[in-house]
């Protein structure tokens, strides 16, 4: 197999197989688990959260393995799929918690529908956590630093407590109210309104470090800075997805990544394992185009 029969820009109809993504594109959870490598500390630092039912803050430049750890975690522990809660500067509490919609339920109220209101809500991925079950969830809150300035002090008073109220049914006529899950179409029952955890969900938060925290939210978290990866953790990771047996260009590969790490450049482990993959799996025809790939997918993150 080689990189140039997909596409050419000539124009013509190309019928062959298309090239097969790299197993950790679509990797699923046991996958990912496997072939996650924490850094030194880190395991000590999920067993502290754990005991203490505290959240854990991660902190680290983008691509160091931040969000991965949620995944290992909730697949070592048997917390279920990851609940993800992916924040930006628009995010709010309330959408966290649970959606309604108001507007399909009075379209429905003029259709002569029974009332049901369950139908029209929907908890969000902290609410759907904080919901009673028999096994903690995991929760992963991505990128905490680009919320609104207020919303790391609201989420504390949720996480504190592990119960809200959904103001929409605690004026309902029903005592119980079957409501969607987040994770599918699975339900769950609120009764007289109010969410309470009976057992306190696993929350992993990622900081990429863009602002800082009020003391109050960070001292009710174990934090955990995700180092830059070093020459050992960068071949463990290469091995993990690769196999042990590399090539000489793969070898070289990796120097010159982290001779590139060495240097402060803002560069993610998956760049270098795609840049592997366009080397080994892919066999470009020459060295000066195996050379365009990688400076193409090994480009500085700090660089638009």
């Amino acid at each position: 197999m080689t990189w140039r029969p997909y596409y050419q820009g000539n124009g013509e109809r190309y019928q062959g197989d298309l090239p097969v993504p790299p197993p950790w594109r679509f990797a699923s959870t046991k996958q990912s688990a496997r072939t996650f490598r924490p850094p030194d500390g880190l395991a000590e630092a999920v067993n502290a959260a754990l005991c203490l039912r505290r959240p854990l803050l991660l902190t680290g430049a983008p691509g160091t393995g931040k969000s991965t750890v949620a995944t290992s975690v909730a697949y070592e522990l048997d917390l279920g799929d990851v609940l993800h809660w992916h924040v930006t500067s628009r995010s709010t509490l309330t959408e966290a918690l649970y959606r309604y919609d108001a507007l399909g339920r009075l379209d429905a109220t003029r259709h002569d529908e029974p009332d049901d209101i369950g139908r029209f809500l929907q908890l969000g991925p902290l609410g759907t956590a904080l919901m009673e079950q028999d096994r903690p969830r995991m929760l992963l809150i991505d990128e905490i630093d680009k919320s609104d300035i207020d919303l790391p002090s609201d989420l504390l008073n949720v996480i504190e407590s592990g119960e809200f109220e959904i103001p929409e049914l605690t004026r309902h006529a029903q005592e119980k109210v079957q409501v969607r899950l987040w994770d599918g179409n699975t339900t769950g029952t609120v009764h007289r309104g109010r969410v309470k955890c009976t057992k306190f969900p696993f929350i992993v938060m990622t900081n990429n470090g863009e602002r800082s925290f009020p003391p109050p939210f960070l001292r009710r978290c174990i934090r955990f800075e995700m180092p830059a990866p070093d020459a050992d953790s960068l071949a463990d990771i290469v091995r993990a997805h690769l196999g042990d047996q590399l090539t000489q260009q793969a070898n070289d590969l990796l120097t010159e990544f982290e001779h590139r790490i060495g240097r402060n450049e803002s560069l993610a482990t998956d760049q270098l394992l795609n840049a592997l993959h366009l080397v080994i799996r892919e066999a470009a025809s020459n060295d000066e185009e195996r050379a365009r790939l990688v400076k193409l997918v090994l480009r500085d993150l700090s660089s638009a």
